[in-house]
């Protein structure tokens, strides 16, 4: 669509693909609560978006817009961190330019100068692909009043039509989930609970976790989200208060996306039996779904919360303040932030506390509780000298999580062998800067020194870094550690006993079986990022292909990679 009048360019992806798809006829009902219903045929579904529900169909719009000189836009859903030069890393929120979606897994795109592969299932297409000029500065001064104002009205306008494009985005995802969501519960969860033979009551559990009570929920939702849509008129719908009315209810995702890595893990052990891979086909074909895999549909809600916050940012950058649904616009987006940050906080906790599991049962003669017992992430880590009252001063590797800095010894002879010796409570804690030169407490020269007092008993621990940077980081480590504690505590993140023990059920499961085993490069554990990149070419040509269910184990929030976990493995112990 091009505005007249000197305006910017704009389309919406949804004007571009609004062709009937091929399809089944059947009624998809939304059952509320109270038994009532509302119908959307799938012709309507298809018909509102195709793209959703035509496999291919979103990579042929885009190829065809680029292919016009049209510019494409996505912005990422979740991190994603590599380490191979033909992918691209990003992290969530970037804009990423598309140049290249003819394979439906891997997209061609560019952040800045560089250019590289990246996961399609990591981003979400902007719905208003070109920007609307701030101002009209670029009108000439010799124009006219008149002019000015048709110009004015113009912006206005196009405005209108940029926010009615994210609202029916909105509606219609909203819609489609909705048809997703149905056709898991009826076309899979139905199916499965009528074969007792196949599976137990945990494994369903495990497979779909809480997604019927998510379904329920949707319902609900979409029923309200309705109510407020205006159809005459969409760029005048109110739908901030929904999401703020609702916003309590979204907390079930967290269960659903905790679990979602068990689920993964569960379906790929039944998938390599054919009779499981014929019958959930058979499901999907029965209750007449579109051509994706079950773990692709059971991805689904895990993509879903996280794309609420970027649909609300678009959809308030296109609300005028003089808008009535702006002030809830702007209280939803922040809400729905809140919810997705949390669900993609305690993911990641999930995913810590395995590390620090395994981390910890690879440390000599450890001692006293568990780490676990008390933390859930690793702050910081590296080398320090630590300086006893007597002047001694002893080598240590510390290693500092919330709660408590642990620190080991490093074996004279095999350097990667750490023996644990003890632990300090930072609960207890004061962090005290310490100039170079001759320190009162201990009467020692010190340089790149700082303090841990123990505020009860006073105790003093000296430390000093090899480089005043190492200092400086130290220092910021043991700040960031307070506030993520207290951070914590406001947030309410929990990570359940039961998760801890399995935790360390795992990893002393799993070092057993490495022990009889050969390791990788004298670790009795792979490098973590060994498992995040599926590719290891140096030519530009699409990643090869890896297990389906690898993608979407992949496809979830996942913060960046600490380069401390690198420190881990180099510090484990060798097994034969």
């Amino acid at each position: 669509m091009v505005a007249r009048g000197g305006m910017a360019r704009f389309w919406s992806l949804e004007s571009l693909q609004m062709a009937a798809a091929d399809g089944g006829t059947e009624s998809s009902a939304l059952v509320d609560d109270n038994g009532s219903e509302e119908d959307y045929s799938y012709e309507e579904l298809c018909q509102a978006t195709p793209r959703y529900l035509q496999p291919g169909g979103e990579q042929l719009a885009i190829n065809e817009l680029i292919s016009d000189g049209s510019i494409v836009h996505a912005e990422a859903l979740w991190d994603h961190v590599t380490m191979d030069d033909q992918e691209l890393g990003f992290k969530a929120g970037d804009v990423i330019r598309v140049l290249e979606a003819s394979n439906k897994d891997w997209w061609w795109g560019r952040i800045e100068d560089k250019e590289a592969w990246f996961p399609a299932s990591f981003v979400r297409l902007r719905v208003n692909q070109e920007e609307l000029p701030e101002n009209c500065s670029s009108i000439q001064d010799e124009e006219q009043d008149a002019d000015i104002s048709k110009h004015r009205q113009k912006i206005a306008e196009n405005k209108d039509q940029m926010r009615t494009n994210v609202i029916q985005e909105i509606m219609n995802t909203e819609r489609v989930y909705i048809k997703h969501l149905k056709d898991i519960c009826e076309g899979y969860i139905r199916q499965c609970r009528k074969h007792t033979g196949m599976f137990t009551t945990a494994q369903l559990s495990t497979i779909f976790g809480n997604i019927e009570d998510i379904y329920k929920f949707q319902r609900k939702f979409l029923k309200d989200l309705e109510k407020q849509y205006n159809k005459e008129e969409p760029h005048l719908s109110e739908i901030g208060s929904c999401f703020l009315q609702h916003q309590e209810g979204f907390a079930i995702y967290s269960e659903y996306c905790n679990n979602h890595p068990s689920a993964c893990i569960e379906l790929s052990k039944l998938m390599k039996q054919g009779k499981y891979r014929h019958f959930f086909e058979a499901c999907r074909l029965l209750q007449q779904m579109i051509d994706i895999a079950i773990d692709g549909f059971l991805l689904t809600p895990v993509q879903k919360i996280c794309k609420y916050p970027l649909q609300l940012a678009e959809l308030l950058k296109y609300t005028t303040q003089e808008h009535s649904d702006y002030n809830d616009i702007k209280a939803a987006y922040e809400a729905m932030k809140n919810v997705a940050c949390l669900i993609n906080e305690r993911k990641r906790r999930l995913e810590s506390i395995d590390k620090i599991a395994r981390w910890q049962v690879s440390i000599v003669d450890w001692e006293g509780p568990d780490v676990l017992a008390r933390s859930s992430e690793l702050i910081h880590s590296g080398e320090l000298t630590k300086i006893s009252k007597q002047g001694k001063s002893q080598q240590r590797t510390f290693f500092l999580f919330d709660h408590q800095l642990v620190f080991c010894k490093k074996d004279l002879l095999r350097r990667d062998i750490l023996y644990y010796k003890d632990r300090i409570d930072m609960d207890e804690m004061e962090l005290v800067d310490t100039e170079d030169g001759r320190d009162k407490d201990f009467n020692i020269n010190v340089k790149n020194a700082f303090k841990i007092i123990n505020r009860a008993t006073e105790e003093i621990h000296l430390f000093c870094a090899k480089k005043q940077e190492d200092k400086k980081r130290w220092m910021e480590a043991c700040g960031s550690e307070r506030r993520r504690v207290q951070e914590d505590k406001e947030m309410g993140m929990e990570i359940s006993e039961n998760q801890k023990k399995q935790a360390m059920q795992n990893a002393r499961k799993s070092r057993h079986g490495k022990m009889k085993g050969v390791s990788y490069n004298g670790c009795p554990m792979p490098p973590p990022h060994q498992s995040l990149h599926p590719i290891h070419q140096r030519h530009i040509t699409v990643p090869t292909s890896i297990p389906q269910q690898q993608v979407f184990a992949l496809a979830e929030p996942k913060r960046k990679p600490s380069l401390f976990w690198h420190t881990f493995n180099k510090l484990t112990p060798f097994k034969k």
